[in-house]
């Protein structure tokens, strides 16, 4: 299978796996979200960019309609984010937005 199809399906797998352990349908409360950080996120570079240990903060990032639980779409967001984060700090990026901070001035 081609990485982007692993990814792809990966990402549903586990959020499948992880939102139906309740009878909630198909959305993650703050305690599959904890136990979903805590066991699919395991490289150092990934678990700095969202503070696994403080998942109501996390939680209410993601959680865009305030409903206290996270649907799909919520969850996708989340994970773009994080892969975003991700790049910036391989690629050197990290927090720069437009201009260099001596040309702001």
């Amino acid at each position: 299978m081609a990485r982007l199809d692993e990814i792809i399906t990966s990402l549903a797998d586990i959020f499948i796996e992880y939102s139906g352990e309740d009878s909630k349908k198909r959305q993650l409360d703050k305690d599959e979200l904890k136990k979903l950080f805590e066991k699919e996120i395991e490289s150092p570079q990934l678990q700095g960019t969202i503070d696994i240990h403080d998942v109501e903060e996390a939680m209410a990032e993601m959680d865009k309609n305030h409903d206290g639980q996270i649907n799909f779409r919520e969850f996708c967001r989340a994970v773009c984010l994080m892969a975003k984060c991700y790049y910036h700090k391989k690629t050197g990026k990290e927090g720069r937005r437009g201009k260099k901070e001596e040309d702001k001035d």
